[in-house]
């Protein structure tokens, strides 16, 4: 009992920390998953037991987002299908090709990508899809789905950052828009994820329900302070997430 109770003594504040800051600006699990394993938690066991906590949050957050009509429903969904495809294609690459390449690409734009958001002061400020058609718009949120769903499933860190990003861009969401259609897409790979962990009995239940309290409490004040403030708070949570994300890069 007394390991349970400081494992949660670690673990859930930083649940809490990650399900806040993902839910603006992703990565989130950049977080909680180094808190289960810092808590001594195996990592398969670890990995397992954070979707459980990070699925009831994202489920939330992207609850939250719909509420407030911040969701491009259609486009959301396509990249989520999209998404599922492309994460089993990128396991099945996993396994035959080396990422030490990827790793070599990511050390070189993640410094790029955060510049270019510090110095772009409207960078997702507006919303663009009005310009673009209909047909343009589904297309691209299909292949960013596709994509960055290999990409989560070859590698995986920082999916939901990237979807915000690629969203922006290539899109024309606003940042809380394509936050939210990221958290549809984010939430489609979790379920997945936690099913395929749950029956292969990789979950501590007694931590990852605990912790998914926690979590669902930091996505639910994340996601109405994203609302609340837009783009002046989502900003500065990518500058903090692609800091992270290089750094771990960096060491891998």
């Amino acid at each position: 009992m007394n390991e349970t109770f400081n494992i949660l003594l670690v673990v859930c504040p930083l649940v809490f920390v990650a399900g806040f800051i993902d839910s603006a600006a992703g990565g989130g699990g950049l977080i909680s998953l180094p808190a289960y394993m810092a808590a001594g938690i195996p990592p398969h066991i670890a990995t397992g037991t954070n979707k459980c906590s990070s699925m009831f949050g994202t489920m939330f957050s992207a609850w939250t987002f719909f509420k407030s009509g911040k969701i491009h429903i259609k486009a959301a969904l396509v990249s989520a299908a999209a998404a599922l495809l492309g994460s089993w294609i990128g396991a099945m690459l996993n396994m035959i090709a080396s990422d030490n390449a990827l790793r070599f690409i990511l050390m070189i734009t993640l410094p790029v990508v955060a510049l270019f958001i510090i110095f772009k002061k409207d960078f997702g400020s507006v919303d663009r899809t009005d310009s673009i058609s209909q047909k343009r718009l589904i297309i691209s949120c299909i292949i960013i789905g596709l994509v960055l769903g290999c990409y989560d499933g070859f590698f995986g860190p920082g999916t939901g950052t990237f979807l915000i990003l690629c969203f922006t861009i290539f899109s024309g969401f606003d940042l809380l828009t394509a936050s939210g259609n990221a958290k549809v897409v984010n939430l489609a790979s979790n379920i997945a994820a936690f099913v395929t962990f749950a029956i292969s009995g990789q979950i501590l239940w007694h931590i990852g329900l605990p912790a998914a309290i926690f979590g669902i409490a930091g996505n639910i004040l994340g996601s109405k302070m994203a609302i609340k403030k837009g783009s002046r708070f989502i900003r500065p949570m990518f500058i903090i997430i692609l800091v992270i994300l290089f750094i771990k890069v960096f060491i891998m």
